[in-house]
């Protein structure tokens, strides 16, 4: 295998121009060769690499998370997409969808570029577990209305007998491309593919309705990608270590086609690896001197909570120069707790890099690296409820950690807007994020009004836009961008605005017995009032022998003196039954849902649910 050292590519330092018609990266490095400086497409991009990089290692794979299985160069990569294209183009799938069905393995990324090669939209789904509910999964075949589904033999033997029980399922055509003849490839001809075309359907993870498919194309990707190489200060030398899956955005993203982008090689594992066994994740960018890596807030919390001494003594965390954490609030005491943790092990507090991003913007819209720590900001609680952006000043109960997610990167713009008047709000007051430039998709898939609203939004007073509503709120400080909370999560009780995540986070800290980043907080009408429910999931050990009148008391307390709320009723349920989407965030509304509807795995109960619920007081199991 060949080292890092030894690739001919170059990092595409490249700036897009808001006005290039044909979207074409104007290149300011000189060594860079004068096709890539044209690359419009992404299938463009793999066709150059695998001409002049033929044997490079793009991907190293980890099927267990620490024993390489297989390995993918750029010419293997190229023939493996051209031998699929070559046989969905036979098929006659031109402007067509296919759904691809993969564990997180080199399969995956060779169906992924063999739709883009075919000229064909891919949709990336979450490959569904024995006994899962399949509504998402139908949901996303449906709304796409995939004709095509390509999987594996061996994943297809597995789904047989969901086929069975599953029309829709069924009806799709589908493609083992593990079983696919070598030479068929020879036959592949190059679709008419032009930057605006569609490259997939990345569906979002549904935290707040149901699953939307977003439209990304290949210029949203070769932009998106030039923002996340900027804000990571990508080198030649960068090495890559992942475990997000490949069907959610940021996995999809900065783990199989930033590499491909920026030339370099990255070191993949299931994400079920790093879960079972969080270890294996930094022992991964141990052994390979990896530069840079990271994931959502709650992999950090794991990675804390699962370590032991005797596994920290035998890591160097050293070369880890970009440790992003986005997809969901990052959280203060979480990158202090990490860094004191591994510290001993070589890895450096500023190597933290908060971002933020969404699927409707392909990915990133702010982040980067410093040159110190992320920035914290101390804002008073009770004016954040007003909306309002006040520093703290001297330590009390009220205090709000607000972590900053970074500057806003490559021509692409940010306001902050008052989602009821739609004008731009004033310094130092909590808005809507609004985002604009050449990462954002072009729409919602087959969902024209869904598709107004949020990706053409025009500010009221200037006409200014269009803008892509993102749904979340917070506010600009010196260029950074600072986030808040979900638009359609705030709670407003006796006029003043809750973000669920900041009472969630109280709650999980007032009793040893509560799990970390499962709890849901929101609010239901009892007989014309606003009343605030919690539910929490317990830790393991607990069961049985949970103090219910003690934990209540602690989160009441905790949360009257930190919110200045009363919560009235709180539930506690068993490990593993909180509603989360596929990337992990808390689905506060499903949550919400099974409760009015009884459906809650309940463990304990108390307050005034009675007549909305049917919940008893008391314990229920």
């Amino acid at each position: 295998m060949r080292s890092a050292n030894d690739r001919t590519g170059v990092s595409n330092e490249a700036i897009y121009k808001q006005g290039s018609a044909v979207g074409h990266l104007e290149c300011q490095n000189t060594v860079m060769s004068e096709s890539l400086r044209k690359v419009s497409t992404m299938v463009h991009l793999l066709r150059h690499r695998a001409q002049h990089q033929p044997r490079q290692t793009a991907y190293i794979f980890l099927q267990d998370g620490e024993t390489e299985t297989a390995s993918l160069s750029y010419k293997e990569l190229d023939a493996q997409a051209c031998l699929i294209a070559s046989r969905l183009q036979r098929e006659g799938t031109a402007d067509g969808r296919a759904l691809l069905l993969y564990p997180s393995g080199p399969e995956f990324i060779t169906a992924f570029f063999g739709c883009l090669y075919a000229g064909i939209v891919a949709v990336p789904a979450h490959l569904p577990r024995p006994n899962q509910d399949l509504s998402r999964l139908e949901a996303i075949v449906s709304d796409s209305q995939a004709s095509f589904a390509l999987t594996t033999s061996t994943v297809l033997a597995k789904l047989e007998r969901l086929l069975k029980e599953n029309q829709s399922l069924a009806a799709l055509r589908w493609l083992k491309t593990d079983e696919l003849a070598s030479h068929q490839g020879k036959s592949w001809h190059e679709a008419d593919v032009s930057s605006d075309a569609i490259a997939y359907l990345q569906y979002t993870s549904g935290s707040t309705g149901t699953p939307k498919g977003v439209m990304v194309t290949h210029r949203n990707l070769l932009h998106n990608a030039e923002v996340i190489e900027r804000a990571f200060s990508v080198t030649r030398e960068a090495i890559l270590v992942g475990w997000l899956p490949f069907f959610h955005d940021m996995g999809l993203c900065v783990n199989v086609l930033q590499p491909l982008y920026s030339g370099l090689r990255c070191i993949l594992m299931p994400p079920l690896s790093f879960i079972q066994k969080p270890f294996r994740w930094l022992q991964a960018i141990s052994r390979y001197k990896a530069t840079s890596t990271g994931g959502p807030n709650f992999a950090y919390d794991l990675v804390c909570a699962k370590a032991k001494p005797e596994q920290l003594a035998k890591l160097d965390l050293s070369n880890w120069a970009v440790a992003f954490v986005g997809s969901e609030t990052v959280r203060a005491d979480t990158l202090d707790r990490f860094a004191a943790t591994f510290e001993p092990c070589g890895f450096r507090r500023e190597a933290f890099c908060p971002c933020y991003g969404l699927a409707e913007a392909t990915l990133m819209v702010s982040g980067g690296l410093k040159n110190g720590p992320p920035d914290l900001y101390r804002v008073d609680g009770a004016a954040l409820e007003e909306n309002r952006v006040v520093s703290a000043v001297g330590v009390h109960a009220n205090v709000r950690t607000i972590v900053g997610c970074g500057q806003i990167r490559l021509e692409q713009k940010v306001v902050i807007v008052d989602p009821e008047s739609l004008t731009r709000c004033p310094d130092r007051q909590v808005g809507e994020i609004w985002v604009s430039g050449l990462s954002v998709g072009q729409g919602y898939w087959n969902r024209p009004v869904e598709t107004d609203h949020t990706f053409k939004a025009y500010l009221a007073d200037t006409g200014e836009g269009p803008f892509l509503r993102s749904g979340d709120l917070g506010f600009l400080k010196d260029g950074e961008l600072f986030v808040t909370g979900r638009l359609k999560d705030v709670m407003i009780i006796r006029g003043h605005n809750h973000y669920p995540g900041d009472i969630e986070l109280t709650v999980e800290k007032s009793h040893p017995a509560l799990r970390s980043g499962c709890g849901a907080a929101f609010t239901v009408d009892i007989e014309g009032q606003e009343h605030v429910v919690v539910v929490q999931e317990v830790e393991r050990e607990f069961l049985g022998k949970l103090p219910v009148d003690t934990v209540i008391a602690d989160i009441r307390q905790a949360l009257a003196g930190q919110h200045g709320l009363y919560v009235n009723v709180v539930l506690f349920v068993k490990a593993g039954t909180i509603p989360k989407t596929s990337s992990g965030k808390i689905q506060r509304y499903l949550c919400r849902a099974k409760f009015m509807n009884r459906t809650l795995d309940v463990l304990e109960t108390t307050g005034a649910a009675l007549k909305v619920s049917g919940y008893r007081h008391g314990p229920t199991s």
